[in-house]
């Protein structure tokens, strides 16, 4: 049987994770750190497990491009055919945009805050043009030729999966099937989709699924049947793994 490997990675700490903001499609950098996790961690691990890649995709968000230009640097793979694609964009927050988590907890309830960010089909509310980021958003270049028909306001991970896996299908996955060597390297919302894809995750059970910074996840199929073969994979040590996997689940501090 002949199998291929492909590689998700969720970008490393961007400045809003760490000040502990929802984020979505505004565009942060990296953080100090997320930069280190992305050499120390990603590409650590990638190196470790002697994985090699023939071409890379990234979401249009800088915190995913700088990830990924990190890791190929590293991997001394600065040459490899890299495509960047909004349909790999983190969810959209909507409303929810620019706000601390713990702050919007302590007003609406951490339940609420859990359904909005976890729950398959719920939607925050919608940005409003008087949210600070709506300008800068509907106005990055990146985007610029993103229908506005297919522009969203808010997004669920139900509504994220429906231009994330055709992506998936009509192009990524092809190229797996094919023998290339894939990683991508995009957001924990994009990592849920397509762990809930690949895996078969009921719509109740993905909002335990939490994918963490950094940390590689391998996915092995069969290369005839396009099947999936063995378990996912998460190239870390299992109480770092765990550890981060929490560090997800929070909804975390204020930053007052």
């Amino acid at each position: 049987m002949k199998t291929n490997q492909l590689v998700i990675v969720r970008h490393g700490e961007s400045e809003w994770n760490k000040l502990n903001l929802f984020c979505g499609w505004h565009d942060a950098e990296l953080s100090e750190q997320g930069a280190k996790d992305a050499v120390n961690i990603s590409a650590a691990a990638l190196r470790e497990s002697d994985l090699k890649f023939d071409i890379a995709y990234s979401s249009a968000l800088t915190r995913a491009k700088q990830s990924l230009s990190i890791i190929l640097k590293e991997l001394n793979s600065c040459d490899m055919e890299v495509v960047s694609d909004w349909h790999l964009n983190e969810r959209h927050y909507g409303n929810l945009t620019g706000y601390n988590k713990r702050d919007v907890a302590d007003k609406y309830g951490e339940e609420q805050v859990q359904l909005w960010r976890r729950k398959f089909d719920v939607l925050p509310p919608p940005i409003e043009k008087e949210n600070a980021y709506y300008d800068c958003i509907r106005k990055n270049p990146n985007f610029k030729d993103i229908p506005t028909s297919e522009f969203p306001v808010t997004e669920s991970l139900k509504v994220v999966m429906q231009r994330v896996i055709p992506y998936f299908e009509n192009v990524i996955f092809k190229q797996v099937l094919a023998g290339k060597r894939v990683l991508i390297v995009a957001h924990g919302t994009v990592a849920r989709a397509l762990i809930k894809h690949i895996d078969k995750v009921s719509d109740e059970n993905i909002s335990t699924v939490n994918v963490p910074n950094s940390i590689p996840c391998v996915v092995e199929f069969n290369m005839e049947t396009g099947e999936k073969v063995g378990k996912t994979t998460f190239l870390a040590d299992e109480n770092f793994l765990n550890q981060q996997i929490q560090k997800t689940a929070s909804i975390g501090l204020s930053n007052k």
